[in-house]
């Protein structure tokens, strides 16, 4: 009963922050707006894209298939930073259309190498421009100074919480 009181009387004590000033709080945390950031660079590029019909997820597959044909599936998931079931939602749609092929993998029968098919290969070739229309339009409210140091930021970022992600990413070098 004293616990409960003693409650009761710091409740009465602190007074409340009032809303305005938690939305106000809430609109600059960078979760949020890295959320809505994602969110507005999303819509972008599939409204740029809408008639090459990919989605930033499908680009990205098929950008590191073509740089790493025959990679398996658990070496792209790693190559995006996607977690499995990710990665398998985009596959089987990239698939589903013909873009890509899966073969058992020269290693091991039980492992599958993935690569872009024919049309796969054309059709992240027709990409390119939709895809880099995209890009200047998201960066667009930025001079180049800010573009610079908004990508490296969210490099610093990434590289420094990357412990934290739900998902690994180890990136893959260019061949070309």
């Amino acid at each position: 009963m004293k616990s409960l009181s003693r409650l009761l009387s710091l409740t009465k004590t602190v007074s409340p922050v009032p809303a305005i000033d938690q939305l106000s709080q809430l609109y600059a945390r960078p979760g949020f707006l890295l959320r809505r950031s994602h969110q507005i660079s999303a819509g972008i590029f599939e409204d740029e894209c809408r008639n090459v019909g990919l989605t930033p997820a499908q680009f990205g597959v098929m950008s590191v298939l073509h740089a790493k044909p025959g990679l398996d599936q658990s070496s792209l998931a790693r190559g995006l930073g996607f977690d499995k079931v990710t990665v398998l939602r985009v596959l089987r749609g990239l698939e589903t259309r013909g873009l890509i092929v899966r073969i058992p993998a020269a290693i091991s029968r039980r492992s599958l190498a993935i690569s872009l098919s024919d049309a796969g290969q054309v059709l992240l070739l027709k990409a390119q421009d939709p895809v880099e229309r995209a890009y200047w339009r998201l960066m667009a409210p930025l001079n180049d100074e800010q573009r610079v140091q908004l990508v490296g930021l969210l490099q610093t970022l990434t590289a420094g919480l990357e412990s934290d992600a739900r998902a690994v990413f180890v990136p893959h070098e260019s061949d070309s």
